[in-house]
């Protein structure tokens, strides 16, 4: 029996004794370590709303959440002994007074109808405000520049425009949230476009902020922004989003705060993907890019702690991702530069004896001899790599310690594959794809001999073999011309990595240059001459064969389940994609070296959500940063249930992909759940869906955003999913 077979055979029983025992509850009741009661209005029970428990009698402030059934009633089940406001939020609803009450208590809580359209709104998530934003219309392109429409030459379809929109002004927060859409300190400026033209350039991301305002044309996209603000301003609302029905009823949300006021933690992991038992009722850890430091929950204790992440050079000698100026000083701490991050740890997994392994620098950019043109390193002399941001860091919990590894290639995101050597996959690489040995490493120590990377180059002459020559990528400007008869380099631009638990070969990414790409890379035998790549596009405005109906853009996140299927987050179009591989008839040749040989492979699923006025095809109004397939069943909605992340909505959407419906858990307080990635652990199997449950970031890069404002900190969420929503 393999590895991973093992794996699945343990976890699918423990799976059917778990969900076996889901079903034993006992409704309605205030037993020990709940708060139950009933939520009226004038109109009587209220139904679909949602009871929010929260407290700061614990060594961190907790939130925990639950929503209403058709009569009004609710449970808020597990709390710990302490002295809780509890209070209800709904749509069509204005936010009820706190009433005290404590575990065991029963109580009614009296909720007041909104009758003003503004106040009601006040509560929806930022993607319905957000649909009130409206582009140029795409009959406006092509873009002609500042001396023409104001549209950026560059950008030749709407589509083009919308995905700046989504992956270059959300990729740090929600944009409809209240801090964005109102402007509270515009008598300070001559007109709203002005106003925005200044916060789009204040504090240490003003830099990359007023670069991603430039890609569309500067004083056009300073102007859809203004007309929003100034509509807004005037008295405009969006439509009411729905209420949580049917099974989203279920879910218990539980909040904990972490990490300070100015932390801006990215990521989150609670177990081992491979197996979701490690680490049971352990540690939550979390990275803190902003500041280099690993966030850590226990859940048990309630107690929330940091530790710096270490560099192995002097951090002042090394440049973070984070500028130490600022075009124009911050709103809220002025010239204070609140974030230094030469270590930027960005992305944590973990492995299956608990170490917490993550991509952060440990040096500058400059690689070791061994790395570079001229080494003995098969590796180098395959594909030399002389410069690489960030390399490999792990937390060992046992021993409290850090332990540094260099790699050649740079990191962002990183999974473990499912084989005998625990290899330790990376993207972020740039032109190459690499990984770590984890097995050889823990048996040698020997980080050089430990590594490898392999270039993404597809067989393009079709011989069913990579080798040199080959065509290198077109530079910036110039149209490529390759040789048919050669195969041919591609720069793919990794940004999400997944291993293939089919094979343990393989490994994917995905790649979020417009219109986005999946590759696959088969590392083959002896890498890294037997290392070979495919890629495919997203099917897109790009490809005239492809209509409207069937386009999409903005790759992201990249997850696959127990049979192989890839699913991908389209943060632009805002849909779950599946691309089965199995149905593509080609796989090499010169047909694929675009990438758009196998439309046949992808099935698109458009996220629920309103509609971006004006777009053509219809835009959603959400962000999807990442998504997630849920191959254990840990949620209970079933095993391999892909999920995307509602970063823009407050939510995490899960589909089924028999019926196409979503199921939409929503957390309603505080506002600003932006989340990033996700996982899944199992404490009990033999605990029903108490000893199951998703966690997940607030991951705002300014925590200021999030309901409440400056001084609230940012949070970890554990989702659950009872049988019904009286269940304790």
């Amino acid at each position: 029996m393999t590895k991973t077979n093992r794996i699945a055979g343990a976890l699918a029983t423990s799976a059917l004794v778990g969900l076996s025992l889901v079903w034993a509850s006992v409704p309605g009741r205030a037993a020990e370590g709940d708060i139950a009661g009933t939520v009226t209005s004038s109109l009587g029970p209220e139904a679909g709303v949602w009871v929010i428990a929260e407290t700061t009698d614990l060594p961190t402030k907790l939130i925990k959440s639950v929503v209403t059934t058709d009569g009004g009633r609710f449970l808020i089940p597990e709390l710990p002994a302490a002295s809780y406001k509890v209070w209800v939020r709904g749509y069509g609803l204005l936010d009820s007074a706190g009433v005290t009450a404590s575990p065991g208590d029963s109580i009614e809580l009296e909720v007041t109808v909104a009758t003003d359209p503004v106040d009601a709104a006040r509560v929806y998530p930022a993607n319905y405000w957000y649909s009130l934003i409206q582009p140029p219309l795409a009959r406006e392109f092509p873009g002609t520049g500042d001396d023409g429409n104001g549209i950026a030459a560059t950008l030749e379809h709407q589509e083009q425009w919308v995905d700046i929109q989504k992956q270059g002004c959300m990729l740090c927060h929600q944009l409809g949230n209240r801090i964005i859409r109102e402007i509270d300190n515009l008598d300070q400026f001559d007109s709203t476009l002005a106003a925005w033209d200044h916060r789009v350039q204040m504090g240490q991301r003003g830099s990359q902020m007023t670069n991603a305002m430039n890609r569309f044309g500067r004083q056009r996209g300073l102007q859809m922004f203004a007309d929003w603000s100034e509509r807004i301003a005037s008295g405009a609302v969006p439509s009411a989003p729905p209420r949580p029905q049917g099974i989203e009823r279920n879910v218990v949300i539980s909040m904990w705060e972490w990490g300070t006021e100015i932390d801006y933690v990215h990521d989150e992991i609670a177990t081992d993907k491979r197996n979701p038992q490690v680490n049971a009722n352990g540690p939550i850890y979390g990275v803190n890019i902003s500041n280099d430091e690993l966030t850590m929950l226990d859940p048990t204790t309630h107690l929330a702690t940091n530790l710096k992440v270490p560099l192995r050079v002097d951090p002042a000698t090394v440049p973070g991702m984070i500028a130490q100026s600022m075009p124009v000083p911050s709103r809220f701490f002025g010239d204070e530069l609140i974030w230094n991050d030469p270590a930027n740890p960005h992305n944590p997994m973990m492995d299956q004896k608990g170490r917490v392994w993550m991509t952060s620098a440990i040096r500058n950019r400059a690689n070791p001899d061994y790395c570079r043109e001229g080494s003995d390193n098969a590796f180098a002399q395959y594909f030399p790599l002389d410069n690489g941001f960030r390399s490999a860091v792990y937390y060992d919990p046992p021993t409290q310690k850090f332990v540094m590894v260099d790699t050649c290639f740079g990191t962002h995101h990183l999974q473990f594959a499912e084989d005998e050597n625990d290899t330790l996959y990376f993207s972020g690489g740039g032109q190459v794809v690499g990984w770590i040995d984890t097995k050889l490493y823990d048996e040698t120590g020997d980080e050089r001999a430990s590594q490898g990377w392999c270039p993404t180059v597809i067989d393009t002459n079709g011989d069913g073999r990579i080798t040199k020559p080959w065509n290198e990528p077109a530079r910036r400007g110039q149209e490529a011309t390759p040789d048919l008869s050669l195969d041919t380099r591609v720069i793919v631009g990794s940004y999400g990595v997944i291993g293939d638990p089919t094979d343990d070969r393989v490994v994917w990414i995905s790649a979020n240059r417009f219109p986005g790409t999946l590759a696959r890379l088969d590392i083959g035998d002896n890498p890294p001459e037997t290392c070979a790549t495919e890629i495919f596009e997203v099917p897109s405005v790009f490809d005239s064969s492809v209509p409207p109906e069937k386009r999409g853009f903005g790759a992201r996140g990249v997850d696959i389940d127990r049979d192989g299927v890839i699913w991908t987050a389209l943060s632009g179009s805002s849909h779950l994609a599946s691309f089965d591989r199995t149905k593509c008839e080609v796989h090499n040749g010169p047909e694929t070296s675009q990438g758009r040989h196998c439309v046949e492979g992808w099935t698109l699923y458009e996220t629920p959500g309103p509609i971006i006025a004006g777009t053509d095809p219809p835009v959603r109004a959400d962000f999807h940063y990442y998504n997630w397939v849920d191959q254990w069943n840990v949620l209970g909605l079933g095993a391999d249930v892909p999920i995307a992340t509602g970063s823009n909505s407050d939510s995490l959407l899960a589909l089924d992909p028999d019926s196409g419906e979503w199921t939409v858990l929503r957390v309603p307080y505080p506002q600003g759940f932006f989340t990033r990635g996700l996982d899944g652990r199992i404490d009990d199997p033999d605990a029903g869906w108490k000893g199951r449950g998703l966690w997940a970031t607030y991951g705002e890069a300014a925590t200021w955003h999030i309901e409440g404002g400056q001084g609230v900190k940012p949070g970890i969420v554990k989702f659950q999913m009872r049988p019904d929503p009286l269940a304790n």
